[in-house]
């Protein structure tokens, strides 16, 4: 028997630039990477335009591209353990209900980044000094409202 090739696969090699990608895609060129914010975010979308609490298959079809269902699964599951989205059990799956809005998925990213840090205030300082005038504004007058809903 020849093992001189037997570890040749045409997946284990790198790409040729002179060879368009293949995929799904109808043009030839594979399809763009989502990030998990970005997924997590088109799912949200999806959820808030449900007539009410919908299964993984539901937000499977109505979202834009090839999503595998298990995918689909998983980020639910991932905006779930962030309290992005409420379930329900329905027989034996789950239907889900967005629990957030996309500001909420983006300051709840915020927050973990913030909370990664060692030096918190270091980090403040530096995003409220790289904040436009008028952004800079908006947090103080978002902050002044919070004192004033603490002290009643």
């Amino acid at each position: 028997m020849d093992t001189a090739g037997a570890s040749h696969h045409p997946h284990n090699e790198l790409p040729d630039d002179n060879v368009p990608p293949t995929g799904p895609a109808s043009d030839g060129r594979r399809p763009r990477k989502r990030g998990q914010g970005e997924l997590e975010a088109q799912i949200l979308a999806v959820l808030r335009s449900a007539n009410g609490p919908a299964t993984a298959g539901w937000v499977q079809e109505h979202l834009d591209g090839d999503l595998a269902y298990t995918t689909v699964i998983t980020i639910l599951s991932r905006l779930y353990a962030k309290k992005c989205v409420t379930r329900a059990r329905q027989g034996r799956s789950y239907t889900w209900t967005s629990a957030s809005d996309e500001a909420g998925l983006a300051a709840l990213r915020m927050r973990r980044v913030l909370d990664g840090e060692r030096d918190r205030e270091a980090v403040l300082a530096r995003f409220v000094s790289a904040l436009s005038p008028g952004d800079e504004e908006r947090l103080r007058a978002l902050l002044a409202q919070t004192t004033e809903k603490d002290e009643d």
